[in-house]
């Protein structure tokens, strides 16, 4: 067991509950029984100068020999803005000197502190190996880690692909937020949207030991208002059931003009915890819906990058919309066979209902800036399950000790598509600079699409440690199988099946050269679904097998006590599909290789300033394409060099006044395969500032930010599209009061 001591928390399952449009009402009602409540001892919020203290007050009693439970959270590194560790796929909760990949936890308390929106305002904030494009109010998430684009539906809770929100989340249900930078096949099965880059994990928040009533009101310019209730209590004898809520609501006009935001949030989050056996249960409903989204635009072919609009400029029309609707749900149970060996298992179910209305396609065709759009229309049915099983437990044979796991993955959904790419007599031309739209179209939504998959796979892996844990060995390997079928959308019938299987294995080594330096070297694969060639090529309805993404990595870890430096290189080869020129047949011949070396830093090197950031180089070289052509010029979309800095400072000028600051520098980026065309390098800065307080002997935490503080005008490259506006200067207010 590491050092640094973990804090016993029973399992982070989840099932949802909704927000529906009764949402304010329902926040109203709770909020009065919260103020009638304030009897009870108020949740202390843990002080920023605490050193290695947890944000969760649940008592640590893991002791040596003990069989940890998946689901106990590390405790919070100095400073509280990230953890010590995090969960690493099957192998469970990890403490990141332990860990032989690059991996980062962010806490409650850092999240809330960002006053983040969603889940990319958190994990790409500080980190240069997570490149988000700036863009705000768009249909969907959209980030990329280690140069490979992220699909926002990959996102797991508590490991399981396919019950987190689909395009949007809104993070205030979860205590962690965890990213593990690389492929991750092993660890958690194939994801459903075939994200390489890295994977990122949601851990619900947890009724902690001190009752928890607070509640906290927000505004974002321009004149978007709303709520957040988080409402926690423990019940029993042992105190070994526990209740934690929360409901959020977001309106109103954002800083693009023109542009207007709906946010609706409600979850219940239940556990139980006994001797043997631990218990949860989550239930979530959100709704996110954006009037006059943000949509990229491309280029005509030969025209030169134009100069960017207004930072504030809307490139969609004002009546466009688009509108995700979530619900779901988790349970999992956990149960100690004896004090080396677990049994787990959990299950989950979401649905989700998708409508998009607006910009489809839109390409500027000359130097003045000039414009075509075609609108489209798309809705979406999505039912999705999930689920694992397995056996964890520990070991020694002879001087050599041994942490395995076998587990199981089940993923399934079907979806069912309706709409029109195209509007008919819906088209207009106008200008990037001043635009002006026609009239609204009428919505139609035509039965389009309908298909099924199925995700299965088997893993075990097994940690061999010698000379007190100091060389750690992991060795393991997962079966996948994949299945999709297409149905006609008028018959029923099934056109076509997919079936296919896959392999693969991973080894990491971690070797702890002392208490405070720790070297390791991986070898890890992704998986992604393999594709069906188009009806243009010769080789039409051919189906291939999944992919694989191959990752080599070594890295270091230095931990200072207060202040930690990583530092990684790596390599990621993905295959890549393309339609020969001269045969016409489809395959997957192409390669992409990304290089790329890191290096990050996190922790509170004084007692009153809090640094996080770094500086990543990724080299993301085609290598292999139809014909040779365009091999060895660099993917389009990413920069080659990203810089972040983030900074708290705890004045000493005035008492509980803290300063923040972050800055974000990217290099250009190509639009265009044959790297003729690129965007400029920019640099983001934001600034704001956090005070607390008492009120009526209530803890108060008032919060400011300003992010572009320069209102600069910038071109990002949005999913889907070459240029995409990046967001204006925004500002946003919170205040946050426990009872």
């Amino acid at each position: 067991m590491s050092k640094h001591h973990f804090q016993n928390r029973i399992a982070s399952t989840r099932a949802v509950f909704a927000l529906n449009r009764t949402c304010v009402a329902v926040q109203t009602v709770l909020f009065g029984m919260a103020l009638s409540m304030t009897g009870l001892p108020a949740y202390a919020e843990s002080s920023a100068n605490e050193e290695k203290k947890s944000v969760s007050t649940l008592p640590a009693t893991m002791v040596e020999g003990e069989m940890a439970s998946p689901a106990e959270l590390p405790a919070s590194y100095a400073g509280d803005q990230v953890a010590y560790g995090s969960r690493v796929g099957l192998l469970g909760n990890k403490d990141f000197m332990e860990t032989p990949f690059s991996t980062i936890s962010y806490t409650e308390k850092y999240i809330a502190d960002r006053q983040a929106q969603n889940i990319t305002q958190v994990i790409a904030a500080t980190d240069p190996s997570v490149f988000s494009n700036g863009l705000t109010g768009t249909f969907s998430e959209n980030y990329s880690i280690r140069g490979f684009a992220s699909n926002i539906s990959d996102v797991t809770i508590g490991g399981l692909y396919g019950v987190a929100p689909y395009y949007r989340i809104s993070p205030e249900m979860y205590e962690r937020i965890e990213v593990l930078k690389g492929p991750s096949a092993l660890l958690n099965g194939m994801p459903p949207g075939g994200s390489v880059g890295g994977a990122v994990n949601l851990v619900p928040k947890r009724a902690s030991a001190e009752p928890l009533t607070r509640l906290t009101g927000t505004y974002m310019s321009d004149a978007q208002f709303g709520g957040h209730l988080d409402v926690g209590r423990r019940f029993g004898e042992d105190q070994q059931f526990g209740v934690r809520f929360n409901g959020v609501y977001r309106d109103g006009d954002g800083a693009i003009n023109h542009q207007e935001q709906k946010a609706e949030l409600t979850s219940l989050g239940l556990d139980w915890r006994g001797e043997r056996v631990r218990l949860s249960a989550d239930l979530y409903e959100s709704e996110d819906r954006v009037r006059g989204q943000n949509r990229g635009i491309n280029l005509a072919s030969g025209l030169a990058v134009p100069k960017p609009p207004k930072a504030d400029t809307l490139l969609n029309p004002d009546w466009a919309y688009v509108q995700t609707k979530d619900r779901g749900g988790i349970i999992r149970g956990e149960f100690d066979l004896t004090d080396t060996l677990m049994a787990y298992a959990a299950y989950g179910v979401s649905r989700t209902h998708y409508e998009y209305s607006g910009t489809m396609l839109a390409e500027v065709f000359n130097d003045a800036g000039d414009f075509k759009t075609s609108m489209g229309q798309l809705k979406m049915d999505l039912e999705k399950t999930s689920g694992e099983a397995g056996l964890t437990g520990s070991f020694n044979t002879a001087s050599i000790g041994h942490r395995w796991t076998v587990n199981a993955t089940h993923y399934g959904d079907t979806q069912k598509d309706y709409g029109r790419r195209q509007v008919p007599g819906a088209d207009w031309i106008t200008n990037i600079y001043n635009p002006v739209w026609g009239l609204a179209a009428a919505k139609n939504f035509p039965y389009i699409a309908h298909s099924q998959t199925r995700l299965t796979s088997y893993g075990v892996a097994d940690t061999l440690s010698i000379l007190e844990d100091r060389v750690q060995l992991t060795l393991g390997v997962r079966r996948q199988q994949v299945l999709t079928d297409t149905f006609s959308t008028t018959t029923g019938a099934r056109t076509n099946r997919y079936d296919e299987s896959a392999t693969t294995p991973a080894a990491a080594l971690l070797v702890k050269l002392s208490e405070n330096v720790s070297v390791y070297a991986n070898y890890i694969e992704g998986l992604s679904k393999g594709a069906t060639a188009p009806m243009t090529a010769a080789n039409a309805g051919d189906v291939f097998a999944p992919y694989k993404s191959k990752q080599k990595e070594v890295g270091v870890k230095v931990d200072l006590g207060d202040f930690t430096h990583t530092i990684s290189l790596y390599q990621i080869e993905r295959p890549n599909s393309y339609t020969d020129p001269d045969t016409n047949i489809f395959s997957f011949g192409g390669e992409q290789r990304n290089r790329g070396i890191e290096w990050g830093f996190f922790g509170s090197p004084l007692h009153d300033v809090r640094l996080m950031g770094g500086v990543a180089h990724v080299d993301p070289k085609i290598t292999k394409a139809a014909g040779g052509v365009n091999e060895g010029k660099t993917a389009t979309g990413l920069p080659k060099l990203q810089g972040k800095l983030g900074v708290e400072w705890d004045t000493s000028i005035v008492e509980r006044l803290t300063l923040t600051a972050n800055a974000t520098s990217v290099s250009k980026q190509y639009i265009n395969s044959d790297n003729s065309q690129s965007l400029p390098g920019h640099t983001i800065y934001d600034l704001g500032t956090r005070y607390t307080t008492q009120f009526a002997s209530r803890p108060v935490t008032l919060r400011g930010s300003v992010t572009n503080v320069t209102n600069k005008a910038y071109w990002g490259t949005p999913l889907l599209s070459s240029l995409g506006l990046g967001a204006p200067r925004t500002f946003e207010l919170s205040a946050t009061v426990d009872f």
